[in-house]
């Protein structure tokens, strides 16, 4: 049994990708520290396709634990979502972003190589373009970050172009993402973070919710047609699905290295997401207009022809349905998905 590798796949992004993979009769093995998931993740794409994934506990950043892993099971490819995320964290504690995210990830290339897997998805993001000239944005665009957390990525980035340049056999699809939202239709798979949400959707149901009491929205003075931030929000499933058309690409090209942007091609400012989620919900959502958040930019949405035109692949929900789904999952799982698996 071969199997497709998929970091941090108890997370949001992971675990929605998971269950398209087996939903495409692909054998799944995860690897989470659980630092920002839960283990019960599991029970839930159990609940949805059958089947539970193998799973593993391991921090990517002991060589000795990836060593192990790659010596004891047969993988076919690997699809890299660990890390961590949050912006504002990284400029706190830029070292420990730079220790979690490039040693990892160091560690999976390095045994990829010894143990001869040649096929790599890797989960970038939209903060390599750092602050656009123009929108929408292209992959041929100028490269940048403002913060850790993006450079961290961009650095990757780097080291992949890197490989592919020297070693010909290995064949890596970079996916840059841009502002993923809502959740499984089924409603037993969401965005549920611990503690505050640093996210947009997830910080509105909470306030929807009643758990906390409005939303801050940062700066109305920008150049959008409301005055706020303007984004480029895709369903997390259609995003997932990219992720399966990359797989599929990988085994059909002799492309060392390509890069692909993924996301809607359409933007949404801060307002257009909360009038999305009181309709969605039924429910008026308190919001106030406080100071900008240093280094926010106007507008940031994708050119998502390449991805079309070269991956099959296009989103397909609009902003209502990633609301929508995102409700249902509140509305099951009020306080997140249950830690004991014993529910």
């Amino acid at each position: 049994m071969a199997y497709v590798l998929v970091t941090g796949g108890t997370g949001f992004i992971g675990s929605h990708t998971v269950v398209e993979l087996i939903k495409a009769g692909r054998d799944v093995l995860i690897v989470d520290s659980l630092i920002n998931s839960k283990k019960t993740v599991l029970d839930q794409i159990k609940k949805i396709t059958g089947v539970k994934p193998k799973f593993i506990k391991a921090d990517l950043v002991d060589e000795n634990a990836v060593t192990r892993i790659f010596t004891d099971n047969e993988i076919d490819s690997v699809i890299h979502f660990a890390g961590l995320k949050a912006v504002g964290e990284s400029v706190k504690i830029p070292l420990m972003y730079y220790q979690n995210n490039l040693i990892s990830t160091l560690n999976i290339l390095n045994n990829m190589l010894a143990h001869g897997v040649d096929k790599l998805v890797f989960s970038s993001s939209a903060t390599v373009y750092g602050d656009p000239a123009s929108v929408p944005i292209r992959e041929d665009f100028p490269l940048s970050a403002t913060n850790p957390y993006g450079r961290t990525k961009l650095m990757i980035e780097q080291i992949l172009s890197d490989m592919a340049k020297a070693i010909p056999h290995v064949r890596f699809s970079v996916l840059r993402y841009f502002n993923p939202i809502g959740a499984h239709e089924s409603g037993h798979l969401g965005e549920d973070p611990r503690g505050i949400p640093n996210n947009l959707v997830p910080y509105v149901a909470r306030v929807a919710a009643g758990i906390l009491p409005q939303v801050n929205v940062f700066g109305n003075d920008y150049k959008t047609h409301d005055g706020t931030g303007v984004r480029d929000y895709i369903h997390v499933v259609d995003l997932a699905r990219a992720h399966l058309a990359a797989l599929k690409r990988l085994d059909e090209t002799n492309e060392t290295i390509e890069r692909f942007n993924i996301g809607t091609g359409k933007g949404y400012s801060v307002l257009d997401v909360i009038h999305a989620y009181e309709k969605a919900a039924g429910v008026k959502i308190p919001y106030v207009i406080t100071e900008r958040r240093s280094g926010d930019i106007d507008a940031c949405y994708a050119d998502p022809t390449k991805a079309k035109e070269i991956l099959h692949w296009e989103a397909e929900y609009d902003l209502d349905r990633m609301c929508r789904d995102s409700v249902r999952f509140l509305e099951m799982y009020p306080e997140g998905i249950p830690e004991d698996a014993s529910f």
